[in-house]
């Protein structure tokens, strides 16, 4: 998976560059941020823009970072969802459970 992943402070910001998350590649997602929990970075801003397409691989990728983020005092939290993308958080209601957010800054200025 092509991943943008850049640190702006204790912050992480991971760029995700497909257009699909999907059972192909949403494990490369969930290995770097379980790398970057063990490194201590526990707060992570994730990029959604490139990708249109997400299945239930890709979704729990992002769940398993968020349980993760909050068993450390982190959080992980989402911007730049595409329509598609973003009725599937509706559709399975994980937009009650994530932090969404329009924008890349509108998601870093909220920690």
């Amino acid at each position: 998976m092509q991943l943008n992943i850049e640190e702006q402070g204790d912050i992480v910001k991971i760029e995700v560059q497909e257009e699909r998350m999907d059972a192909h590649n949403s494990g490369d997602l969930k290995e770097r941020m379980l790398g970057l929990f063990d490194e201590g970075k526990c707060n992570l801003v994730i990029d959604l823009s490139a990708v249109r397409f997400v299945d239930s691989s890709g979704l729990g990728a992002l769940v398993s970072g968020f349980k993760n983020a909050s068993a450390r005092d982190g959080s992980l939290k989402l911007c730049c969802l595409q329509p598609q993308v973003r009725s599937m958080f509706e559709l399975t209601r994980l937009h009650r459970v994530f932090e969404i957010f329009a924008s890349t800054d509108e998601a870093l200025e909220s920690f």
